[in-house]
């Protein structure tokens, strides 16, 4: 197996589900309501908040932005303003993206050696871009080309896969798509994706028997080259 690009999933695959359970998200949901009362009229905040005010109906927006969060629910104007309330933490040093110690490695060999790479997340590309730009291992954002959120579809539409395809130039055939979450990898598949299922036992993930399976990115390096 040598794709063109190889096109990964954050939480679970490359950063330990509890780095976002119990840091990022409880991180942006402490700090909401302070920073809509300091950027609610900026243009980028403002914009966000009107998407939300339309999704909300008639609940007050910021109560269903803390219902949003607290369901985890993948709503694109949601996920902006936390990747901008994010952005402040990592600015201040606050909050560190944590990354399996087996990924840079990996990604710095694969980039080494052509591999085209991407990231597919239900997190803004903003809020991407910062957890690999401060990341415990550097930055390693500059590894990346390119960066896809909710925007590109929900993740697990096939539709989605083929829209990043397209996008990124490539064949479905000649693009890897990595993550835990097998109706994803499903998803990836029906587009015509090459897939691999990452199943760490920190995050105790259940591996699925519908895709080959990889317990860290090392496997994987040993299978790619």
């Amino acid at each position: 197996m040598r794709p063109t690009a190889i096109l990964t999933d954050i939480e679970g695959t490359t950063t330990p589900i509890a780095f976002v359970r119990d840091e990022l998200f409880p991180y942006a949901r402490a700090r909401l309501p302070d920073f809509l009362a300091r950027h609610g009229a900026e243009p980028e905040v403002a914009a966000l908040l009107a998407e939300a005010t339309h999704l909300a109906a008639s609940r007050p927006v910021q109560d269903a932005l803390l219902a949003w969060m607290d369901a985890d629910a993948k709503v694109t104007p949601l996920k902006a303003l936390q990747g901008l309330i994010w952005e402040e933490g990592y600015a201040r040093g606050e909050l560190l993206g944590r990354l399996y110690p087996d990924v840079p490695p990996a990604l710095r060999q694969w980039r080494a050696r052509g591999i085209r790479l991407y990231v597919y997340s239900s997190g803004s590309e903003a809020a991407q871009r910062l957890i690999f730009g401060h990341s415990d291992a550097g930055d390693l954002a500059g590894l990346f080309s390119g960066f896809f959120d909710t925007r590109a579809g929900a993740k697990r539409e096939a539709a989605s896969y083929r829209a990043i395809a397209r996008a990124i130039g490539l064949p479905p055939g000649e693009v890897l798509f990595l993550s835990d979450v097998g109706e994803e990898l499903d998803a990836a598949a029906q587009a015509g994706l090459l897939t691999t299922q990452l199943a760490r036992a920190q995050d105790g993930t259940i591996a699925s028997t519908r895709h080959p399976v990889a317990a860290d990115f090392a496997a994987l390096r040993t299978r790619i080259g």
